[in-house]
């Protein structure tokens, strides 16, 4: 079951702090930096559209790619309602990123927000990988952010509490994570209320979402069968050096 679909509903509540906008400029920067000719950006894992939207608006043509169908409608309600001169720059496609085929290349290959992460095991690792290869052009570079490992198990997970709102619902969401040190995974299992400002009626959602931690090396290992390598590693929007204290972490990788 993809868990992302009952979370689709309250995903961009929850995350309506979440500067978009900068992290599309950062991205956009890296973009310049890597592949200054880039015309073209496949996004796997692209969710509601939010980063895809605003790379449109840096000038990019977007492919973007979700499991979830209800991310998906929420995107393209999003693009037409507010943003329909970008409708030409972006296509949203339904599609599992271990198994995608497109029979097109990209200059940019994009999956952000940990979805890397999210491919649990070695092998939906390497299929994830084997996508991008195939739709990566010669030359190009892909881009993703992980959970680092050094800080996982440095600053262990605990339990987080959210709580946000808009004018017709109040959402609270309690996180709950439980650590598999020998499987490298941190299962992040959530208990999510909804209320109705107007009827108080209350709706609670549970999911648990399984998240691998990732380490260095093990990517260079994982990438080498794929002839990528890296081309930088940073903490996400920070720049800074990977380390103890460095929970998200962005790779730059050439094709």
């Amino acid at each position: 079951m993809n868990v992302f679909n009952n979370y689709a509903r309250y995903y961009d509540i929850l995350y309506r702090d979440k500067d978009y906008v900068g992290e599309a400029r950062f991205i956009h920067q890296l973009i310049q930096t890597y592949a200054p000719n880039a015309q073209n950006i496949l996004e796997l894992g692209c969710g509601t559209g939010n980063h895809a939207i605003f790379l449109a608006k840096e000038g990019y043509q977007i492919h973007g790619v979700d499991l979830s169908q209800e991310m998906l409608q929420k995107a393209d309600s999003r693009l037409w309602q507010f943003y329909p001169e970008l409708a030409s720059q972006l296509k949203f496609t339904h599609g599992d990123i271990r198994h995608l085929r497109l029979n097109q290349t990209f200059d940019v290959i994009l999956s952000l927000f940990h979805v890397i992460s999210y491919q649990t095991t070695n092998e939906d690792l390497l299929a994830a990988f084997a996508t991008v290869k195939k739709h990566l052009k010669s030359g190009g570079i892909f881009i993703f952010d992980i959970w680092y490992g050094p800080a996982v198990l440095t600053e262990r997970p605990t339990i987080r509490v959210k709580r946000l709102e808009d004018e017709v619902i109040q959402v609270t969401r309690i996180a709950e994570p439980v650590v598999h040190p020998n499987e490298n995974l941190v299962d992040v299992n959530y208990q999510v209320f909804i209320k109705d400002k107007n009827s108080s009626a209350v709706n609670e959602l549970q999911e648990t979402h399984r998240m691998r931690y990732l380490f260095k090396p093990e990517i260079e290992l994982l990438l080498q069968g794929f002839q990528m390598g890296i081309l930088e590693y940073q903490e996400w929007m920070t720049n800074r050096e990977p380390g103890f204290d460095t929970w998200g972490v962005y790779f730059v990788i050439r094709g």
